[in-house]
């Protein structure tokens, strides 16, 4: 084995034979005080610093101006709204050679002036192409641009390992580009919050505020994923940092690319359990593994794949199920389009069927409106619940009815503690099917109202007097 004449990271140390490649850890302390220096230097001038803003109009708070007789006295003039500059501070990375930029939604999210500066100083005003709220990823495109731009490569990221070496490049705290190193800390992990679900490699390379929408990258400088979040209980990084992968960055940078306003993303059309103990144990089965079906949804793709209830699917291709999650996951990487080959337990003998890998369908209209009225919904804003719809937001099952897309702050449905996500069961002993239902019923002249949601698969009623 011959050493490398051109060392260009740590991991790289070594020239092997193609089909003999294998992970190494530095052998001599000669290797071990080798450089990243190459590296960063040929991914850092697609690292861009984004600098969002936007003007909100805020009223006055607090004694005096919330009492009653100095708003008499001044004639209300005292609390009229005052402009306000509201900033966003973040990362991106080029992935397009014509001025894509890819970061995180939460950067941009509101904000209605977006700027870019790269690394040699040159600065420009980008416009938002789409946004994804479920992966948090939001793709850019350079106004006016000229000639071509540096990017960092999007790598499939199925061949990342735990243990990988892995750098993380941002603009932590708006201090100027940053470089930090770790390891990747586990493959797929799985955040919900809100009825949304993503996936997220993990990291101890230091993310910080500033760090959102930057790059993680390989030893050989491609792009593994977008810094996304951290998990801390200092404020800063205690090692447990979170991107969203490059797959999933893919999915939403080919919706952009294609002119959609939304991302859509393959629909299994079941209802999914993990395999416990007791049923791993009924089944024959030596672990609990896999993704369980406990139902399938009329003309699904899961139907027309041949999937029953009581099915345990153990792989999707040559990648393994583990749970649920990563059935779901394998499946919504995979192009629009094509088929899916399963792996399946049915009564204790191994079977394979063809999923197609189709989007979800709008089985009613929307109708997304902001409810109005007197009622304890004034203020949020619904949607009629199909597939489709489920599948943008992120959430998991076969629902329909009206879902809580957003709450107004300091609405009526904000002050009574509705939340975003909540489903609409019934309004004053109403069942609810329908938004046009709900606003009708939001209508009434009450004094007292009863309301019944579904709030993280636990069924609330409560009782509101106003």
């Amino acid at each position: 084995m011959r050493v490398c004449s051109a060392l260009v990271v740590a991991t790289a140390l070594l020239c092997i034979p193609a089909a003999a490649q294998q992970r190494t850890v530095p052998a001599s302390q000669a290797e071990i005080q080798l450089s990243y220096s190459p590296l960063v230097k040929q991914v850092t001038p697609a690292v861009v610093n984004v600098y969002a803003s936007r003007v909100v109009a805020q009223r006055p708070r607090g004694f005096p101006f919330d009492d009653p007789l100095f708003q008499e006295f001044f004639g209300g003039q005292m609390n009229m709204p005052r402009e306000r500059l509201q900033r966003s501070l973040g990362s991106g990375v080029l992935v397009g050679e014509e001025g894509i930029v890819v970061t995180n939604n939460h950067v941009i999210q509101g904000m209605t002036d977006v700027r870019i500066s790269l690394v040699d100083q040159r600065e420009f005003d980008v416009d938002v192409v789409l946004t994804d709220p479920v992966s948090d990823i939001a793709v850019l495109k350079v106004r006016d641009g000229k000639g071509k731009f540096p990017v960092v490569p999007l790598v499939n990221g199925d061949g990342v390992e735990v243990g990988d070496i892995v750098l993380a490049i941002g603009n932590p705290y708006g201090l100027g580009q940053s470089v930090s190193q770790g390891i990747v800390s586990a493959i797929r992990r799985i955040q919900k919050k809100g009825g949304e679900q993503a996936v997220y490699l993990q990291t101890d390379a230091a993310i910080n505020q500033g760090n959102s929408g930057g790059a993680l990258i390989d030893m050989k400088g491609n792009l593994l994923g977008i810094n996304t979040l951290i998990y801390t209980k200092t404020g800063g990084s205690d090692g447990i940092g979170f991107a969203v992968p490059a797959s999933i960055v893919k999915l939403v940078l080919a919706a952009a690319r294609n002119g959609d306003k939304v991302v859509r993303r393959p629909w299994i059309g079941a209802d999914l359990q993990a395999v416990t103990r007791e049923i791993a144990e009924s089944m024959g089965l030596d672990r609990p593994f896999g993704a369980l079906v406990a139902e399938v949804d009329k003309d699904s793709p899961a139907a027309r794949a041949g999937l029953k209830p009581g099915d345990i699917v153990t792989a999707v291709e040559d990648k393994p199920v583990e749970d649920p999650t990563a059935l779901t996951y394998q499946v919504t990487i995979r192009p629009i389009g094509s088929k899916a080959v399963l792996h399946i337990l049915r009564q204790g003998k191994e079977t394979t069927l063809n999923l197609p890998v189709d989007s979800a369908p709008e089985t009613v209209p929307r109708d997304e409106r902001l409810i109005g009225g007197k009622g304890p919904f004034s203020g949020a804003k619904v949607v009629n619940v199909s597939p489709a719809v489920a599948q943008e937001i992120g959430l998991d099952g076969s629902l329909s009815g009206v879902l809580i897309l957003d709450i107004e702050n300091g609405s009526v449905a904000d002050r009574v503690g509705l939340e975003k996500g909540d489903r609409v069961l019934m309004l004053n002993d109403q069942k609810i099917d329908s938004v046009n239902t709900l606003a009708s019923a939001s209508e009434a002249s009450e004094k007292l109202w009863k309301v019944t949601i579904q709030r993280g698969g636990q069924v609330v009623t409560r009782m509101f007097r106003f």
